[in-house]
Formats: structure tokens, sequence, C-alpha cells
């Protein structure tokens, strides 16, 4: 009887291990499952990752008519791309804008390029259509005006009235000249140049006041820039390096502020910080 009880107890315990065995599977191929599923949501969870990474962004401060704007965009848009999103944000459209960061923001360039970092502070000028035709219809016909009677006239460096300051020569302490390109306004005041009286003057663009300061030994004049009807320029003859430049304070050329002197890479400039591109359209 022993062996017979011995047998059937092998034989229960034969029975029984394969019971024991099969939540063993259960649990392995749960596991498997478990392992699988966290190795796709590891997997989706890197490639969102990447798609986060493809472009670097810049916190920017827009500011514009006294109103303050938050803006994220990718720090390797063009300053058109930035114009177009300032217009999503303001309503201002970008040819109606003089975007300002250390002088007016170039179109072509990228931010990268100019330099750009979080928290920078971008400065907006301009006025909606409806303002622009209401107040600028009077400036383009002053400026038609003025073209037609230079092209009647001699050449400004010819004229008598500036003749006499052209006479004295060329500063000694003018800032250099490049002919034939165009820069950036500098960082600081274009100084060393003669006024019609023949005094010297400089000339500070104080971007963040929309204002021109025309400074002389005696004073400084801060002139707001949506007040300048004109600008006019020729180069000076025989040092096309250097123009003649007026400035036209007031409805007529008798308010004109002459500068001479100016050099030429800055000419373009200095006409699309006061009067804006737009202008030109």
């Amino acid at each position: 009887m022993a062996t017979q009880d011995g047998s059937e107890e092998v034989i229960m315990e034969t029975e029984a291990k394969p019971k024991e065995a099969e939540p063993l599977v259960e649990d392995a191929e749960a596991t498997s499952h478990t392992d699988a599923g966290n190795a796709t949501t590891q997997d989706s969870s890197i490639s969102n990752g990447d798609d986060a990474d493809d472009k670097e962004m810049v916190d920017l401060k827009i500011i514009w008519n006294k109103n303050k704007y938050d803006l994220k965009i990718p720090v390797d848009s063009t300053g058109a791309k930035l114009k177009e999103s300032i217009h999503s944000l303001t309503g201002l459209p970008p040819a109606m804008q003089k975007v300002m960061y250390k002088g007016l923001l170039p179109e072509d360039k990228t931010l990268r390029e100019i330099k750009i970092t979080n928290g920078a502070k971008i400065m907006v000028v301009g006025s909606t259509i409806n303002d622009v035709l209401a107040v600028n219809t009077p400036k383009e016909v002053v400026q038609q005006e003025v073209k037609a009677e230079e092209n009647k006239k001699e050449p400004l460096c010819r004229q008598k009235q500036h003749r006499k300051v052209l006479d004295k020569g060329k500063p000694d302490d003018i800032m250099p000249a490049i002919k034939g390109t165009k820069e950036r306004l500098p960082t600081v005041p274009l100084s060393g140049m003669f006024n019609k009286s023949g005094g010297k003057v400089r000339l500070t663009f104080k971007l963040e006041q929309d204002q021109l300061w025309i400074g002389t030994k005696e004073r400084t004049e801060k002139v707001p820039m949506g007040s300048i009807k004109n600008v006019v320029s020729e180069p000076i003859e025989d040092h096309e390096d250097y123009h003649m430049m007026a400035f036209q304070l007031g409805p007529t050329e008798a308010s004109q502020y002459w500068v001479y002197w100016v050099p030429a890479q800055f000419v373009d400039a200095i006409k699309d910080t006061v009067l804006g591109k737009w202008q030109y359209f």
C-alpha cells in the first residue's frame, strides 16, 4: 500500500506541477505585452521630442503704439517674416511698419544673423492705412513738387548758397565714407558734418522716441520723424562718397535743414528710417 500510496502521491504532484506553471506563462505574456507597450510609448516620446527640437525659438517683446506684445518666433526667421508676425499681433500691415532693433531691422537677414536674443525689445513705428492716407497725402504732394523742381535746377552742389559751405573743404573729423555700398545706421551719432551756416552738426536717430536729434554747439533740436515732410540728397561733385542732404521740416523748401558731408553708405538708411520704406512703393 505504501508503494501505491507513494505512486499516487507522485502522480498527484506531477499533475499539480503544470497547474502551477500556467500562471507563470500568463505572467510572462503580460510582462511581454507591458514591455512592448512601454517600448512603444518610449519610441513615441522620443519622436515627439525630435519634432519639438526642429526649430530654435526666441521670445521677443514687441512695442508699438504704447502697447506691448509677447511674441515667440523661430530664431532663423527673416525680418520680413517677423513683420508678418507683427501684423498678426497688431493689425499693422508689413508695408507700414518701421521695425527697429539697434537700427532699422533688415528684411532679408535672419534674427540669428542680427544677433537678436531672448527678451529682446523690438520697437515698431507705423500707422494704419487710413491714418497714412489722411496724414501723408500732403507729404506725397510735397515730394512730387520737390522732385519736379530739382529736375529744373542745376546740381545743388553748384548753387551759390551751397558752394560757400562746400568750398571750405571736407571736415578733418568727418566719418569715413564708402562709395557704392549701403549700410545700416551706426549705433553712434553721425558727426563731423557742416550745416548751412558752416557750423558743425551731428545727427542722432532716437528710434525709441521716433525722433531725429539735430545737434550743434549751441543746442539740440528734437524733431519727430513723422513731421519731416521730405529728405533729399545729392552726391558732392569730386567727392561722390559724400552727400549733401536736406530735411524738410515744414511745408515748403524754405524749411529745409541742410547737412553737408554725409557718408554715402548711410544715405539710404537715413531716408528709410525717417520716411519709412513704404514711401518708395
